[in-house]
């Protein structure tokens, strides 16, 4: 019996001490990969014309479409992805039947898992090769055991497992990843709904209503300053037993969607037999100010700031090209909802009581008539060069400066 307990104790110090060495080979100091810069109006040109190339929609139901990658267009995705995640970072290199990836996670202080994998073509979903956590060698069948962990948590997800019932074959070229999918008369359908659930087509429908009943009492163009008090109030409302984030990303998207033009079926088909809302917003008597405001609010909120601020740029870029010009107060009607998505997200009930007072239009955007505006390119380049330029940057931190101002929207100072 001595001798078990003996050859017990050092079997446990022996596990112990093994797992201190795969931690410590497993934890580093320094990331494997640095954050990606910032998205551009550049990149967002680029994940628009891919969306508008692999529309799916174009395909007779039934029929196998193809989804061409670049790795410049994965590199994008990853980018994206690490800005709503900013403790990660990814990256991917194509090469001929693998894909060779890396990846940081940031674990506290100066601590990091980096990962390294090759995912090499399967009959079905590709196979991971030659996983290393940091220094740490992880063996291919332990690997395949984690693959297979992975890929069942992952079918919780229901747009991912739509995506997976989709997927036929995927293939690695260099440069370039090929999904082969079949289109069903159902997946446009499926898939909106996958993006969409119950809960929350619920949630839109309610402030969809909400929205429509309080149209029918204004007459003309309405300042966001009437339309959000009662609208957060039903937030408020609502969220006292449901999520509030959940319940301000609604709110935000049903008048983003009211502000575009488009209304919320291009978004939900469902909400196409809706009665719509007729009515126009207005801020600081201009109709232009609701619309960026409300539209970066509503992406800030779903998709992180970076990205409402990329969008927002590249469409005063295109306006100096071949609209009605480059604006910077169109610009801080942009960053102001942009603070204000975030906001939604990160103090949802501080934001639904602000608001639900009753809020001022200079909370919401301070006054920026004075701001150039309706610039066309050269007259843009003339006047401050480049995108990024002192000049620029110089109008940037004014604009920042006025937000910063607001009472509203200064606790979103980083």
């Amino acid at each position: 019996m001595r001798s078990f307990l003996k050859y017990l104790g050092w079997t446990l110090l022996v596990l112990v001490l093994a797992l201190f060495v795969a931690v410590g080979l497993g934890v580093q100091t320094r990331p494997l990969v640095p954050p990606p810069a910032a998205i551009s109006p550049a990149d967002v040109e680029q994940a628009k014309h891919f969306l508008r190339r692999n529309d799916p929609r174009q395909l007779a139901p039934g029929s196998l479409g193809t989804l061409r990658v670049s790795e410049q267009e994965l590199g994008l995705l990853l980018a994206y992805l690490s800005s709503r995640h900013p403790q990660a970072a990814a990256r991917a290199r194509l090469t001929a039947g693998a894909a060779e990836l890396e990846a940081s996670w940031a674990l506290g202080g100066p601590f990091w898992l980096n990962v390294r994998a090759r995912l090499e073509e399967d009959a079905g979903l590709p196979a991971l090769r030659d996983l290393r956590l940091g220094a740490l060698p992880v063996p291919d069948g332990l690997a395949a055991w984690l693959r297979e962990q992975l890929l069942t948590r992952l079918a919780m997800n229901e747009e991912l497992r739509l995506a997976r019932q989709l997927l036929r074959h995927i293939s690695v070229r260099p440069g370039q990843l090929q999904l082969v999918y079949e289109w069903r008369h159902d997946s446009y359908r499926r898939l909106l709904d996958s993006l969409m659930p119950a809960a929350e087509q619920a949630r839109l429908q309610a402030y969809h209503q909400a929205l429509h009943r309080l149209s029918r009492q204004w007459r003309g163009p309405v300042s966001l300053s009437q339309v959000l008090p009662p609208l957060f109030a039903l937030a408020a409302e609502r969220s006292a037993t449901g999520d509030a984030t959940a319940e301000n990303r609604a709110l935000l998207l049903v008048l983003a969607a009211q502000a575009s033009g488009r209304g919320l079926g291009t978004l939900l088909p469902a909400a196409r037999s809706w009665p719509r809302p007729v009515v126009e917003f207005s801020l600081h008597g201009r109709p232009d100010f609701p619309m960026h405001w409300l539209i970066s609010a509503a992406l800030s909120a779903h998709a992180g700031g970076p990205l409402a601020d990329a969008i927002g740029l590249y469409k005063e870029i295109a306006d100096s090209r071949d609209g009605s010009g480059f604006s910077f107060n169109d610009i801080a009607a942009d960053r102001a909802g942009s603070r204000l998505g975030l906001l939604a997200v990160q103090q949802p009930q501080r934001l639904q009581q602000r608001l639900a007072s009753g809020v001022a239009e200079s909370a919401l955007l301070p006054d920026v008539s004075d701001l150039p505006e309706y610039l066309s390119a050269a007259e843009f380049r003339q006047r401050y060069g480049e995108i990024g330029s002192p000049a620029y940057q110089a109008m940037q931190q004014s604009i920042e400066t006025r937000l910063d101002a607001s009472p509203l929207l200064a606790p979103l100072l980083p």
